[in-house]
């Protein structure tokens, strides 16, 4: 009989520390204080001292985290924002939602991140800030960014919505020298049962802005400086978070050493060409999270039935670029423009992935896999 394995198994983390999670959020049901207050303080104090930064402002999801980076930087229409094609919609959404024009560089085909070499080209006067994205947990080359910025007038934002814990010659993301935006929706390597976000800074200035800014601009009650949203982290999600995060660095040792067995089984069960199943690339001085554990396959849609009917869920982050999506058309993109990023949306796919994905369904999962590619073929 075939297996039935959950993509993330969210189920089994809550079940490993549901007494916890249980008082911890009848306690702030008790509380009454339900919007910003206590369990909200302790959670910023926390990931602040988690990755190293001065500060850390939740917010109501990784999509206003970089939105209110935007905000605070003061991008507007007329402005520019370069980013990557290759990444969840929302990166380059903030984009539009400001008013400024996404201008789309291309990727680097081992990592998937935005490659700072394909970025130089594209600055201009109108580049008014630039948004690597640290995707599938491996962090951005932010120190290359940084350099590439140093001097400038141009911002730098890291969108670390699926990277929080990784890191990058010993530093962590979301602590480099940007604003670091994160995302903890419940799939995330830290995730909470609904949507949430931070945004991390070293700046005083630019964190009195987002915190303002999160709270519809306002400096004091009812005392308002700029225009602002409601994009505030409710104190049960806060709570949640507390909870995952003493437990996050086990966690991520986990995920760490299942994203390191799935490649070195892969490679050693598979008897076709290896280049058949291109696993992920982590660069020396790298640790990757595995948000996602993503491999490319050519015949990706065939090699994903044959897995779905074995009880393997798969996923595809993500099919389309966004420089070919149509809401984009107006920034003046082609099929053709990207060539990785439009190579690689169409043979990557994720598999199941999480700091409790059991080793014998592990693998199970590598040997479904290995056997549908070769039937593929």
């Amino acid at each position: 009989m075939n297996r039935q394995i959950p993509f993330a198994d969210l189920k089994s983390q809550y079940n490993a520390y549901k007494e916890e999670l249980d008082k911890a959020v009848l306690d702030v049901m008790g509380s009454s204080m339900y919007i910003m207050g206590p369990e909200v303080e302790k959670l910023e104090k926390n990931l602040a001292n988690y990755v190293g930064s001065k500060y850390a402002l939740s917010v109501s999801s990784g999509t206003d985290a970089l939105l209110l980076a935007l905000m605070a930087y003061d991008i507007k229409a007329g402005d520019e924002v370069i980013t990557t094609p290759f990444t969840f919609i929302a990166t380059a959404e903030v984009i539009a939602l400001v008013g400024a024009k996404p201008v789309f560089a291309d990727i680097d085909e081992k990592t998937y991140n935005l490659d700072v070499e394909k970025v130089k080209p594209l600055i201009n006067e109108r580049t008014k800030a630039i948004i690597p994205v640290s995707l599938y947990g491996l962090p951005a080359d932010m120190d290359k960014f940084y350099e590439l910025v140093k001097g400038t007038n141009i911002k730098l934002i890291e969108d670390a919505c699926q990277s929080f814990g990784a890191v990058d010659n010993g530093k962590y993301s979301c602590n480099y020298n940007s604003l670091g935006c994160t995302s903890f929706f419940p799939s995330k390597p830290l995730g909470c049962y609904g949507d949430g976000g931070a945004v991390f800074t070293n700046d005083d200035k630019e964190a009195e802005m987002i915190a303002s800014l999160r709270n519809h601009g306002q400096i004091a009650r009812y005392k308002h400086k700029y225009i602002g949203i409601n994009g505030r982290l409710d104190a049960v999600q806060a709570a949640v978070l507390n909870v995952k995060l003493a437990h996050f660095k086990e966690e991520i040792a986990a995920r760490i050493k299942i994203g390191s067995d799935y490649t070195a089984k892969i490679k050693a069960a598979y008897k076709g060409d290896i280049s058949d199943i291109i696993t992920p690339y982590i660069p020396e001085g790298k640790v990757s999270v595995y948000a996602q554990y993503s491999i490319r396959v050519k015949n990706r849609e065939e090699v994903a039935k044959k897995l779905n009917e074995q009880g393997i869920p798969t996923a595809i982050h993500y099919p389309i670029p966004l420089h070919i999506q149509e809401c984009y058309a107006g920034c003046g993109f082609k099929e053709g423009d990207l060539p990785i990023s439009e190579k690689v949306s169409k043979e990557i796919m994720s598999l199941p992935m999480s700091a409790f994905l059991k080793a014998d369904d592990q693998d199970y999962i590598v040997e479904a896999l290995c056997k549908a590619v070769l039937e593929t073929k």
